[in-house]
């Protein structure tokens, strides 16, 4: 059997949440990271000293910002694949495009996740399936909402199950074609941990049944594409009210994409990068509109019109 020298592993950045979907519900979107792994002999010229086992690279926007020692997450994803192998992870130079900004709620820790993770599998040989792959991610990252649509692609809502061996169920939840994922992407960072702290830990009956009622209403309204039902749908009242706070001026980017046309406007994931779901008639109205809302704030953004990403990671074998 051939062995695997290198592999190249794509892997879609995400959305999560989407208003009611808190912390189960995701989405891969068309922008991308890329890691590259190959194999090096342990004497390797390329290796500052014998005793160092891994090299990284990085290119692409915020590349200096992306830590190249044992902190590096795709490198950290990748051990631990030998971890559970009970191996040693071979040495290995790991290189890293970026595509997917950092820290702004588009998924960038779930694709170094998945893209070690991968990487790590098939330099070993495949030992494990996309399933056993995906539970290790979800472990590493410590919810699925992310992680599954970078694997896997497209939308999916994932529920933990009460078998402790299966662990997850994954469901792809339909897509209609004319929904447009429109995102503003701004030019400042929010952590998730930040975001995270800054949410209630008791909800009251009344918002756990506003949540269960719209994240429905939301699925149906994916699969279908109807107007009315998104523009419901798309409320929340478990990380949306809170959030929001952090995010300068978001009442009036909201309220410029709804005038614009958009169906409605959530956070992605923790944020600060803001979605809406527009018609594709009307992407590019609703860009330009929420684009000139946050300006008006005296912050610089990037705008992107995207296409939901049915691949999920992807890969590319060098073979000796």
């Amino acid at each position: 059997m051939p062995v695997v020298n290198s592999v190249t592993v794509t892997v879609p950045g995400t959305t999560s949440n989407l208003g009611p979907g808190f912390d189960c519900l995701g989405a891969a979107l068309t922008l991308y990271n890329q890691f590259k792994f190959t194999r090096l002999d342990s004497a390797s010229a390329e290796l500052d000293d014998a005793s160092d086992r891994f090299l990284i690279t990085v290119t692409g926007a915020e590349q200096e910002r992306v830590m190249v020692n044992e902190n590096n997450l795709a490198y950290q994803a990748f051990r631990e694949f030998y971890q559970h192998l009970g191996e040693t992870p071979p040495p290995v130079k790991i290189a890293i495009d970026l595509g997917v900004p950092l820290a702004r709620g588009l998924g960038s820790s779930a694709t170094a996740i998945v893209g070690g993770l991968v990487g790590a599998n098939q330099l070993a040989g495949a030992p494990l399936d996309r399933n056993e792959i995906m539970k290790l991610a979800i472990a590493r990252e410590g919810h699925p909402d992310n992680v599954v649509p970078a694997l896997l692609g497209g939308c999916r809502l994932a529920a933990e199950g009460g078998d402790a061996i299966k662990g997850w169920e994954i469901c792809d939840i339909p897509w209609h074609p004319d929904l447009v994922p429109v995102v503003a992407i701004p030019d400042f960072e929010l952590s998730t941990e930040a975001a995270r702290r800054i949410l209630p830990s008791q909800y009251s009956r009344a918002d756990a049944i506003f949540n269960t009622a719209h994240l429905g209403l939301l699925l149906r309204g994916l699969e279908t594409g109807q107007g009315d039902w998104l523009r419901l749908a798309l409320h929340d009242r478990i990380h949306q009210p809170y959030r929001q706070t952090l995010i300068p001026g978001y009442e009036t980017i909201y309220s410029a994409a709804l005038k614009a046309g958009a169906y409605g406007m959530v956070i992605s994931g923790a944020g600060p990068t803001l979605l809406a779901l527009v018609d594709a008639e009307l992407a590019s109205a609703v860009a330009a509109a929420m684009a000139t809302a946050w300006q008006e704030q005296g912050m610089g953004v990037q705008m992107r019109s995207l296409s939901l990403d049915n691949q999920g990671a992807r890969t590319e074998i060098e073979s000796v």
